[in-house]
């Protein structure tokens, strides 16, 4: 593939590959780093959070993704911990909780583009606690709404609902669980647009109980007692699922896979969709996987009758006539000592590696009513060693007339980036984007952000030292 090399003052790089063009950033070093994030796009520049513990940066990087400028964020001097960075189009909020007298607190910051802080609020003063609340958020499609949450004694869900535009809470609101245990049951929770959450446990979940299987959604919205659905399962076990909030529709839909009576082994696909406080029962749709189907994901590892294993659901994309595409990988982990001799002693020497396998992506597209309308499988073959899978799996680049699937061919120094692109019937072309050899790039497409229908910035770690890639169609 040909390659034309600009160098740049300060190691910026151009690269021009065959309809796209790479931009390559300087190196960061993160000796000192906890974690990152990569905001976005505002004021012409790529924004990047850093967060080393007691100090927080905002570096941003301009078009030639040379570095512009620095600030440093101050929070309260308490030991504060980042909760999240919520970007709009126009600035972003950064959430982080701190202790004050013996006092849990929630705190927003509003920034401009140019990181300069034009709001503060305090959003909640959660009084002395026995213990330190593990918190969780979940953002609405269009980033306007938060949802924060955190579960006491395994049995209380404490939630609250924020409006990010006016730093407001909504509401805030707790509930017990009967008969339920928030680290078995919970499966996952939802905000819309309007600040509505959803939050989804499954019940009875095994072999000997599958008749009575069932999810049951509480949903709240700031008025009266939350509302109770409980959508049963019929005989069939969940073997793995994704909930998403439509906000166009005004409707939870779900989708997922489904066992008879082995949670071990997927045997179909599932489709499941209802409207809170409506009076029409919930709708859910089993769809068998067919040999033919499991034949072509499995290759030699196929056995007729045996379903699939190994498999997550990864993600779901909504369809404007209220249909969904699921997105599922199958991936694994395997344990091994580094020894290969045989002792029955303890040797402190010896430690455990982990391989990581991510393979083969399937997408199942679904119409409204359930049935199946067209599925695709994209394969795929990575493996890495002890890093947690982090330059694996793929990530989903999404405009308005296909889907792209961009993922690394190989885990290692020297690879070449490929792609898949699926377009509305399910078609689908691979195509090989560039190569990494002589660019110093190790990219992590989990961890991308998209910045337009064209842009996307990827993260790349290196020997301890960040690159920002931007990649422009």
């Amino acid at each position: 593939m040909k390659k034309i090399l600009l160098l740049l003052p300060f190691l910026v790089c151009y690269f021009f590959t065959m309809g796209q063009v790479l931009t390559v950033s300087e190196e960061i070093p993160l000796s000192s780093d906890v974690a990152y994030e990569v905001i976005g796009e505002m004021g012409n520049h790529i924004l990047l959070f850093r967060d080393r513990k007691t100090e927080f940066e905002i570096q941003a990087f301009n078009p030639q993704m040379r570095k512009s400028w620095s600030k440093e964020l101050i929070l309260d001097r308490r030991l504060p911990s980042v909760l999240g960075v919520v970007p709009t189009q126009e600035d972003f909020t950064l959430l982080y909780s701190f202790r004050h007298k013996g006092n849990t607190l929630i705190k927003a910051h509003r920034y401009d583009p140019a990181a300069n802080l034009v709001d503060s609020s305090l959003l909640i003063n959660l009084g002395y606690l026995f213990f330190t609340p593990r918190f969780e958020l979940v953002r609405s499609e269009d980033r306007s709404k938060l949802l924060l949450f955190y579960v006491e004694n395994q049995d209380i869900v404490h939630a609250y609902s924020f409006d990010l535009p006016t730093q407001s809470v909504i509401w805030e609101y707790k509930f017990p669980l009967n008969d339920f245990l928030f680290s078995r049951d919970f499966v996952q929770a939802t905000v819309d647009n309007r600040g509505e959450a959803n939050f989804i446990f499954q019940k009875d979940n095994f072999r000997s109980r599958r008749k009575d299987h069932f999810y049951q959604i509480h949903s709240y919205n700031g008025s009266g007692e939350p509302t109770l659905t409980n959508i049963p399962m019929g005989e069939y076990l969940s073997y793995d699922v994704f909930f998403e909030a439509d906000n166009l529709n005004n409707q939870i839909i779900a989708a997922g896979l489904y066992s008879d009576d082995n949670t071990e082994r997927a045997m179909g696909f599932f489709y499941l969709r209802f409207k809170p406080r409506a009076t029409t029962q919930p709708m859910v749709k089993f769809t068998p996987f067919t040999e033919e189907f499991l034949q072509n994901l499995l290759g030699r590892d196929y056995r007729e009758g045996k379903g699939v294993n190994e498999t997550s659901v990864q993600e779901i994309v909504l369809r404007r006539d209220g249909g969904a595409l699921l997105i599922a990988e199958r991936n694994k982990q395997l344990q091994r000592r580094t020894s290969t001799t045989s002792r029955v002693y303890y040797d402190p020497t010896e430690r455990n590696l982990v391989d990581f396998y991510y393979e083969e992506v399937f997408v199942l597209s679904i119409h409204p009513d359930g049935q199946r309308h067209w599925e695709t499988i994209l394969h795929k073959k990575q493996y890495s060693q002890d890093d947690n899978g982090m330059f694996s799996s793929y990530f989903l680049f999404e405009t308005p007339g296909r889907l792209r699937f961009l993922f690394n061919d190989e885990i290692r120094y020297e690879n070449t980036v490929s792609e898949y692109v699926i377009n509305g019937l399910g078609e689908y072309d691979r195509n090989s984007l560039f190569s990494t050899t002589k660019l110093d790039l190790r990219l992590r497409f989990r961890a991308a952000t998209q910045i337009s229908p064209t842009e996307l910035v990827i993260p790349s770690e290196r020997r301890n030292r960040l690159k920002l890639v931007r990649l422009t169609y």
